[in-house]
């Protein structure tokens, strides 16, 4: 069994409080470890740390700083097989998902390498009679992140990437059931050579939260996770006078048009709404077909896919998704299918009996998929994050694009159709922060920044690309003005450009 403790000051720590996490391991349902739950005298030692460390790493050229994570990047290919076999083993998805987790925490550090591009200000010669005018960017000091469990190696490195590209002092804050892979990315960013104290992890439950979030010398925080939990984090943080960015839930749509390809449209809703097991903030979760006709050829396609989804444990090499993160999430996700019956709906496929032979104490459940969904049923209204699709039946074009435009979640939307004109106008009209045309998961690349709208983010800033940087930096504006070109005399109107 393995015991996790913290990363402080650029080596492993043992937990002091005394309180422990257990970590399963969702594919049979064991206990893989332990994980220390920090104090916030623990969470204060990693402040201290950082803020000692960050003045020399912000004086560090950003073309040096850019070196170690080219390091970093090289260190992570050279481990990729047993970083990706560790996140399988703590969270439940598969292999090749794993992979997928960590190369796209990748590419945002890919991006982050530019930080001597993205961190150059604006100079203007000659502003005003004898005036010139400049400004840069500066780092904010000492930040942190709060991630989920969801993604274990891409949100850190969302966040952890730019912050410490531009010259800051990062501490993580993973969420307790999957904490290996961020104390692992630690271990990979020392031996790239990332001076002790720049990146920390902390684990720990609210507790350790809060310390972050009333600690006065972190100057941001950034969140993702559920609503509510994005909610507090940004009301307290904000309440002490941080920078916060914060990403809740999501009920993600995807809307069928009647000319679109429904084979296509069926093969993306089945990777979109279960791989990962529907744990994912931009899974899609509805299906919108609309017309009738549409309705009932698209279901003719979903149906034989949905039942033949192939559910093993994380480490088969064909499985199409593996077990939930734990018990609870499992029990979670099947109450709501209770729920959605309850209601009304009707249950086409019911992967809730589903057992893995040998594997009967993992927390499997086969695929879900609802029809005859309506907006008032809660399974539509609230997120479920497991593997269930509802489908819920549009009579027109209009009536699809209000479903998602008048939900309280705008993080992502697809549309599926092979007219232009009506991509291009739901593009333009759908009130969501992501929208894939063709695309079921429209996650943005890592130069293009990453955010929901409504209440699927909180704050102004987004994630990766330009926006990450401009949130965990400050400008600085100059306007210097030198002996030869003043007058004499005091001089007590407005600066001007006159």
């Amino acid at each position: 069994m393995r015991n996790y403790g913290h990363f402080i000051g650029g080596k492993h720590v043992a937990g002091q409080s005394g309180r422990t996490a257990d970590v399963f391991q969702p594919l049979d349902g064991s206990v893989f470890g332990k994980v220390a739950l920090a104090t916030k005298a623990e969470v204060r030692a990693a402040v201290e740390n950082a803020k000692a460390a960050q003045p020399a790493w912000a004086a560090t050229n950003p073309q040096r700083r850019a070196r170690v994570l080219m390091k970093f990047l090289e260190l992570c290919a050279r481990d990729n097989d047993k970083m990706a076999d560790l996140l399988a083993r703590e969270h439940g998805k598969t292999i090749p998902d794993a992979k997928g987790d960590i190369q796209r925490g990748l590419e945002v550090i890919e991006f982050s390498i530019g930080a001597p591009q993205m961190m150059k200000g604006e100079y203007t010669e000659g502003a005003g009679p004898g005036i010139d005018i400049y400004s840069m960017r500066q780092p904010l000091g000492v930040v942190a992140g709060i991630t989920p469990f969801n993604f274990p190696a891409m949100i850190p490195l969302w966040k952890a990437g730019p912050a410490i590209a531009a010259g800051n002092a990062f501490i993580l804050k993973p969420s307790e059931r999957d904490p290996g892979v961020p104390l692992m990315l630690a271990e990979l960013f020392i031996e790239a050579g990332l001076p002790p104290g720049i990146f920390n992890v902390v684990n720990g439950d609210k507790e350790s939260v809060d310390a972050v979030l009333d600690d006065p010398d972190i100057k941001a925080v950034g969140f993702v996770g559920s609503t509510s939990i994005a909610e507090y984090v940004y009301a307290r943080g904000c309440a002490n006078g941080k920078r916060v960015q914060c990403f809740g839930g999501a009920k993600n749509h995807m809307i069928i048009m009647p000319d679109a390809d429904m084979d296509q449209a069926a093969d993306a809703l089945i990777g979109a709404g279960y791989g990962s097991a529907g744990e994912r903030c931009m899974a899609i979760s509805v299906a919108v077909p609309v017309g009738e006709e549409a309705a009932n050829r698209l279901m003719e396609r979903l149906v034989p896919r949905v039942e033949g989804l192939k559910i093993g444990p994380s480490t088969s090499a064909d499985a199409d998704f593996g077990p939930l993160v734990t018990s609870q999430a499992l029990e979670r996700v099947k109450g709501y299918v209770d729920i959605g019956i309850k209601e009304g709906a009707k249950l086409v496929v019911d992967g809730r009996g589903f057992k893995m032979q040998g594997y009967e104490n993992g927390f499997y459940m086969g695929g879900c998929l609802f029809d005859n969904v309506t907006k008032e049923m809660r399974i539509y209204q609230e997120e479920i994050f497991g593997p269930v699709l509802s489908v819920v039946r549009a009579k027109t074009y209009n009536e699809a694009l209000a479903l998602a435009n008048d939900h309280e979640y705008g993080n992502g939307v697809a549309i599926y159709t092979r007219d232009g004109d009506a991509a291009r106008d739901f593009a333009a009209k759908v009130q969501v922060g992501m929208v894939g045309v063709n695309v079921p998961i429209p996650v943005p690349l890592a130069y293009y920044t990453f955010g929901g709208w409504k209440r699927s983010s909180f704050g102004d800033l987004n994630q990766h690309g330009p926006d990450a940087f401009r949130f965990y930096t400050k400008t600085k504006t100059i306007t210097s003005r030198w002996p030869s070109g003043i007058k004499d005399g005091a001089e007590f109107s407005i600066p001007t450009m006159g």
